[in-house]
């Protein structure tokens, strides 16, 4: 790749953060977080469903008094399994959890600021490595629970990035994150609102049949939105 090319690429996707910031501001993300294993826990939790159900898994454990390691290892895994039940494919979410306090305790003994303190390419290989975190969720872990620089690449942002006119050599997790790391200041809350911002058009105007391009604060910049009737 040319330096002219990786300059364009670079100032294309600021462009998009500023248009997005301008349109609608920080986000405040992790949503409702209030520690960072609701982060953690949640971030299992979210794959493959809307967040709404996300959080009324949470709210469960919660009202049951389990939002802690230790709490969470005791816990009975059929009772665990139940109270995940809103989140959808619960009972392999069951076991992904129990799985992540599992290794924390085992580990860390329980310590989960231990963990997260652990050096960012070290964590992420460790995360990984847990039956039922994928590249989403453990770079959903780092960012918003342990701070790390690592930019969650999900499908709305492959949506978004790609209609603007983005092209990468590889339709890959690994490719997209490398694409925004490599052209980013490693910046967390940089990183923490971009990946909101896009979460927030994606699923509100950028939508996968129907993109709502007319509403959308990037479509001077968008190839897909230039095309769209001025009506």
């Amino acid at each position: 790749m040319s330096t002219r090319q990786a300059r364009a690429e670079r100032d294309l996707i600021l462009e998009v953060y500023r248009r997005l910031m301008a349109a609608y501001g920080p986000q405040g993300w992790w949503p409702g977080a209030e520690e960072p294993l609701e982060v953690c826990i949640g971030a299992i939790l979210a794959q493959n469903t809307a967040w709404r159900n996300a959080e009324r898994a949470l709210a469960r454990l919660k009202d049951a008094g389990v939002m802690s390691i230790a709490a969470l290892a005791a816990l009975p895994p059929d009772e665990l399994t139940e109270l995940l039940r809103p989140s959808g494919t619960f009972r392999s979410k069951s076991l992904s959890v129990q799985a992540f306090v599992a290794h924390v305790g085992r580990r860390y003994g329980g310590d989960l600021a231990r963990m997260l303190a652990r050096p960012m390419g070290a964590l992420r290989k460790e995360l990984l490595a847990i039956r039922g975190i994928g590249p989403e969720t453990a770079d959903d872990i780092l960012l918003y629970a342990a701070g790390h620089p690592s930019f969650v690449i999900d499908a709305y942002t492959r949506r978004i990035l790609t209609r603007i006119g983005v092209r990468i050599h590889r339709d890959t997790y690994e490719a997209w994150r490398a694409f925004f790391m490599d052209r980013l200041p490693a910046d967390v809350p940089l990183f923490n609102d971009y990946h909101a911002l896009l979460d927030r058009l994606g699923s509100r105007v950028c939508l996968k049949r129907v993109p709502r391009c007319l509403q959308c604060p990037l479509q001077p910049i968008c190839a897909t939105g230039r095309e769209q009737p001025a009506w």
